[in-house]
């Protein structure tokens, strides 16, 4: 398992459109995803620690996006399921029953949209403000491989709060770190 950290926020870079099943049955694409104030784009998977440890705050913190600062969430899984069963769509299905994930969990089986958004680990945040452009690449707090304590700083929270209601990210932004994204030998 490699740990990778994630790169330095470009910007006002624009998302990427894509158009992938989610769990849930349903297509999703950026038009369907986005919320009026913004959109985050979540790479993340079953299987890896740094995920795992994360879980339970990541779907409160989506929640809270959501209801009180009109961010949505989307989740996208690039991992090659060949290589690790655990991020198979049936077990996709499972994780995002028993977290209550309050955003679309998606497959990107071709790996293309992980690829076209340089998403390196899991988890990957990529946070977008009402025009869809890049304001936020860091972590969602001080979390590794295990949860950190309650008391820290929401740096994703914290940061698409500011989002919401200015258009800009922070200036300063710690990066996410995770596993490697599992490619596919092609």
């Amino acid at each position: 398992m490699v740990s990778l950290t994630t790169p330095i926020c470009e910007f006002n870079l624009p998302a990427i459109d894509f158009d992938l099943l989610g769990v849930d049955g349903q297509r999703w694409n950026l038009e369907k995803a986005k919320g009026p104030k913004g959109l985050l784009v979540m790479f993340i998977c079953n299987h890896c620690p740094y995920v795992k440890s994360i879980q339970t705050r990541l779907a409160n913190d989506a929640r809270i996006l959501r209801d009180e600062f009109g961010i949505h969430s989307i989740a996208i899984m690039a991992n090659d399921p060949n290589e690790y069963a655990e991020d198979s769509f049936e077990n996709m299905k499972l994780v995002a029953e028993k977290f209550a994930y309050p955003f679309p969990y998606v497959i990107d089986d071709t790996q293309a949209i992980a690829k076209a958004y340089g998403a390196v680990c899991t988890p990957d945040f990529f946070g977008y403000n009402a025009d869809l452009k890049l304001q936020y690449r860091g972590r969602l707090d001080a979390s590794r491989k295990e949860t950190a304590p309650e008391d820290v700083r929401r740096d994703l929270l914290e940061a698409m709060k500011l989002v919401a209601t200015t258009g800009q990210g922070p200036l300063e932004q710690i990066p996410s770190m995770g596993c490697s994204i599992k490619w596919k030998d092609h």
